[in-house]
């Protein structure tokens, strides 16, 4: 960035909808104000500071701060709810946040949180337990605009009134940069401990992929998320390497955001799969998307179906890749595919069904817990092996790469002869909605304290438009009617979990199908949402 700053000073780095932009000399500039605020906020090297907010340019100069300063950014989805938010700033112990308008009063309501807790005043949420409270720090709240309360907040224009002061040198590229919070092994989110190097390994790697999937006069679709992986590295982190432009667009809205391609010219549009069953429906959508040179669909599986009549609908090859929040995030690509056309397919039609082969740098594996390294195309669980990956979970680096360099991801695949990967399963239930990861054992655990509630089972079944969405089967002791139970279940998943996460449907049954030993039988649950979907179910 900061030999862009010096090449290019006057070209746009960061666009945002609403018409606020910074060129690279004045990004570098504010990159350099927020890490020399962070200093004089008391924040050193290890230190963490939260990011709560969506995808303005305050997020990009707040991160890249924090990297600057060698400060451990910790971005947050800011629709968290307050124990959500509590929970992970006990957990990281970060010192401060940075927050706007709209999410400063449930950051607020997470500080009350944890002071209640030190206190030992109960939660009506749920715990903190001790293990989270002993990492705990008392936090403070930097607020962006107009909406900082004078005394107990500082504002963002407080932090960036200095000048930048010198920058130090990353003398250890091990050093942890970023606390992403995911699933983890255990079920519940845990912080996943992404290095200097982990990040610009991937951002490399991507770089490495022929033809490429940026150039520097490119121009980006920043639709994506960045507190999630596939939008703070794969794309914010490729603009920054290639200095493309970054359109940042804070909430995907089908129409407004094609308008918004064909203003901006933009080139190059990374989106997640329900975009592609929101745009399908758009009439003249090959006109529409004219400046779009490349597709790319990442964060979930994309069905083989959707890329292929999208392609045809609009024109433009659609290219997707399989990663995950430990591989920072990027591991395969149709870009690397060996072989781009089926047997037998038309010319130009590019091979669908994989999610590509490995990108240059990383490894793949399939294993099988019993009869160990796979060979030919038996599926198996995947394992990868790279500089990209993680160092482990957050606090102690549990749960990270084995001895010899290998992480198993807890998904299933298959190898074909050609290196090209194709997904079977989760070994992990984990639900994607709309890109987000929803762990199903999170949502059980919210909902098991219901009163009434004996068990629950949380899965995902099939959705148009956001590719799965969470549905909830409880079983009541009977001391509570069941529309009355459904009631009681929404109430509670509403105010304790973030939007996307609560259940679209809840079904009150009388008993969870089980194994003989007692397991309840989720295979048998989705069976019954994919026959519900085909109208086999009233």
């Amino acid at each position: 960035m900061v030999s862009a700053a010096a090449e290019c000073p006057d070209r746009l780095a960061l666009v945002e909808v609403g018409g606020r932009s910074l060129t690279w000399a004045q990004l570098d500039e504010e990159v350099g104000r927020v890490a020399t605020g962070l200093g004089r906020a008391g924040l050193v090297a290890g230190m963490r500071a939260m990011i709560v907010l969506g995808n303005r340019l305050e997020f990009v100069t707040c991160y890249l701060g924090a990297l600057a300063a060698q400060v451990v950014a910790v971005p947050v989805n800011p629709g968290s709810t307050a124990y959500e938010l509590a929970r992970m700033l006990a957990d990281s112990g970060a010192r401060l946040v940075v927050a706007d308008g709209g999410t400063a009063p449930a950051v607020r309501e997470a500080f009350e949180m944890l002071a209640a807790a030190r206190e030992g005043r109960p939660l009506a949420e749920g715990e903190l337990e001790d293990d989270l409270m002993e990492r705990a720090r008392d936090p403070r709240l930097v607020v962006i605009g107009d909406a900082a309360h004078p005394g107990s907040d500082a504002s963002y224009a407080q932090l960036v009134a200095e000048p930048p002061g010198p920058r130090p040198l990353l003398q250890d590229p091990e050093k942890l940069a970023v606390l992403l919070y995911t699933s983890g092994a255990s079920g519940r989110p845990r912080g996943a401990m992404l290095t200097h190097r982990a990040l610009v390994a991937n951002i490399e790697q991507v770089a490495a992929v022929q033809p490429p999937m940026m150039h520097g006069d490119d121009v980006v679709l920043g639709v994506l998320p960045l507190f999630h992986v596939y939008g703070l590295n794969a794309v914010l982190g490729s603009v920054l390497r290639h200095r493309a432009k970054l359109i940042l667009v804070d909430r995907f809205e089908p129409e407004t955001t094609l308008d918004l391609i064909d203003d901006e010219a933009v080139s190059v549009v990374p989106v997640a799969p329900p975009v592609f069953a929101h745009w399908l429906p758009v009439e003249g959508l090959r006109d529409r998307l004219g400046p779009v040179r490349l597709m790319l669909s990442g964060s979930a599986p994309l069905a083989a179906e959707v890329m292929d009549r999208f392609t045809e609908a609009s024109g433009v090859e659609v290219h997707q890749g399989y990663g995950l929040t430990e591989a920072a995030p990027v591991v395969t690509s149709t870009l690397c595919s060996r072989h781009p056309r089926r047997p037998g397919d038309a010319d130009g039609v590019r091979h669908t069904g994989s999610v590509g082969a490995a990108l240059p740098g990383i490894e793949l594996r399939l294993v099988d817990e019993h009869t160990g390294h796979l060979e030919g195309d038996d599926p198996g669980e995947i394992q990868v092996r790279g500089d990209n990956l993680f160092s482990g979970y957050w606090p102690d680096g549990a749960g990270g790469p084995d001895a010899d360099g290998w992480f198993s991801t807890g998904d299933v695949g298959y190898l074909d002869a050609d290196g090209d990967l194709y997904l079977v399963d989760r070994v992990r239930e984990l639900v994607i909605v709309s890109g987000f990861n929803v762990y199903p054992s999170e949502v059980e655990e919210v909902v098991r304290e219901v009163p009434g509630v004996v068990e629950v089972a949380v899965i995902g079944a099939d959705d148009p438009e956001t590719g799965e969405r969470v549905v909830a089967y409880v079983v009541g002791d009977g001391s509570v009617p069941a529309d009355d139970l459904e009631a009681a279940v929404r109430e509670r998943t509403t105010s304790h979990l973030a939007r996307f996460k609560h259940p679209a449907r809840i079904e009150v049954v009388a008993e969870l199908p089980r194994t003989a030993t007692g397991k309840i039988q989720k295979g048998r649950l989705r069976g019954i949402e994919r026959r519900r979907a085909l109208g086999l179910l009233e």
